[in-house]
């Protein structure tokens, strides 16, 4: 995949300039040391593992600061290139951390580079690291403790959003499924542990593995062996579940749904003969968050079978309605108000998609470009690299080449004066996004139907 090089940058700034810069760094750190928590725990080096974390975030903030100008009055010269260099110092520092004996520096290292991973687009970087990285981390994945284990996965999935879905990430997700997969179905790993490793092997799976049916199979296999660990029993009663699991269930069904995305459609009838009956039956269930997973994945696996056959119809369709409806207008004064309302939420569009056919559009902003999530599955997709990018998402949108190909936006804008100064038309934006999501679309049904036989 062809990724644009950052130029070198050079300029002059004003001292109100270099303050907003200090400004903005120190709000970047505090936001570092409010996520590794109040206590800031040293290694043996003596630096504060929080202020590592937030050091590389504050770097890359000024790294990435628009190009400088010249304002009268000045003398000061900011070296953007020097910026970027310590800033890749700190990196390399960190990658080395991650083989440190103790526990405390590997987790610090892991948070950094969660931080950098998530904040900016690293691909020129990473690329030659990029096997050394993967076997750091599956030495924490088959090593470390369970916190350990899930800041591990979680960078897992990041770095093969940063390595793209060329040779480069599948090289990556060959060496870190079999551990992901591993932790993942282990029952006597840590919850935590799990639950990560099922994102990332859904979005890794996803972004490097999309072509390569075995390894496509494998992954959907061991996320369904989890989930359907909330599935009724014989009686038709839902099983008990300790405290955690449905978190747990939830992370899985959400990766199982987006790799279903990717499923052929002699793959989709038999998805749709065996999991929708028994997704029903699971909108019973106790958990809000679970019950709003399911209700997101029976919508999706609807239009996955709407896009096969425009007439499809789920053989019990009246009574799920039914239950959506209940769902949609559930007042019961023993669930918290705010869960009552995002559930009453979630059932009323995935009920009007259900019977209507419609969805409510939504617009995603980032720069001066937007997508539109105008459907379930670009949802889920849309969920997913949210879910894994958190506040970066946008950032990624605007630069990262995968995400870019992904909803159809083409290679990232290189913007001057005359582009920001252009006004393009909402509704241009929507069909040019539309039309280039739709042709994505048509070319991955045709790489499904070389893949039918062999699923």
């Amino acid at each position: 995949m062809p990724r644009s090089k950052k130029g070198k940058r050079g300029g002059t700034a004003s001292s109100k300039g270099s303050l907003r810069q200090e400004v903005l760094q120190l709000q970047l750190s505090k936001t570092a040391l409010s996520r590794s928590g109040k206590n800031g725990v040293r290694g043996e080096s003596g630096v504060s593992d929080d202020d590592l974390a937030s050091d590389v975030l504050s770097h890359y903030s000024s790294a990435s600061e628009s190009a400088s100008v010249l304002e009268e009055g000045s003398g000061e010269v900011v070296d953007e290139q020097t910026a970027q260099e310590e800033t890749e110092d700190k990196l390399k520092q960190c990658i080395d951390n991650l083989m440190d004996k103790s526990a405390k520096n590997r987790m610090a290292a892991l948070e950094s580079l969660r931080l950098a991973f998530s904040s900016r687009v690293l691909y020129d970087f990473l690329l030659e690291r990029r096997f050394t990285i993967s076997d750091c981390l599956d030495r924490s994945l088959r090593k470390g403790g369970g916190d350990e284990q899930a800041a591990a996965a979680t960078v897992c999935a990041l770095l093969c959003l940063q390595l793209g879905g060329g040779a480069e990430g599948e090289e990556g997700f060959k060496i870190l499924r079999p551990i992901l997969s591993s932790i993942l179905i282990d029952g006597s790993a840590s919850l935590s542990a799990r639950q990560s490793c099922a994102r990332a092997l859904g979005m890794c799976c996803y972004v490097s593995a999309s072509d390569d049916a075995e390894d496509l199979l494998k992954s959907i296999g061991h996320l369904e062996s989890v989930f359907a660990g909330a599935y009724p029993l014989g009686d038709g009663s839902l099983p008990s579940v300790k405290a955690g699991a449905p978190a747990l269930h939830s992370a899985t069904l959400q990766s199982w749904a987006l790799l279903a995305t990717l499923c052929p459609a002699s793959r989709i009838n038999s998805i749709l003969n065996h999991h929708l009956p028994r997704l029903h039956e699971c909108l019973e269930s106790s958990d809000v968050n679970f019950r709003i997973a399911v209700g997101e994945t029976i919508a999706l696996l609807y239009e996955l079978g709407r896009d096969i056959d425009q007439e499809f119809e789920y053989e019990d369709c009246d009574t799920l309605c039914e239950s959506l409806k209940s769902l949609a207008t559930d007042g019961n004064k023993h669930r918290a108000k705010n869960d009552r309302r995002k559930q009453r939420s979630i059932f009323r569009e995935v009920l009007n998609y259900i019977e209507n056919d419609d969805f409510t559009e939504e617009k995603i902003q980032f720069g001066i470009e937007a997508i539109y999530i105008d459907g379930w599955m670009r949802r889920r997709i849309y969920d997913a690299f949210k879910e894994v990018l958190e506040s970066g998402v946008r950032h990624h949108l605007q630069f990262n080449p995968l995400p870019r190909d992904i909803f159809g936006l083409g290679p990232p804008l290189i913007l001057d004066a005359a582009v920001k100064s252009s006004k393009i038309s909402r509704t241009e934006r929507h069909l040019f996004n539309s039309a280039a999501f739709k042709a994505r679309t048509k070319l991955r049904n045709k790489v499904r139907d070389k893949r039918a036989d062999v699923m």
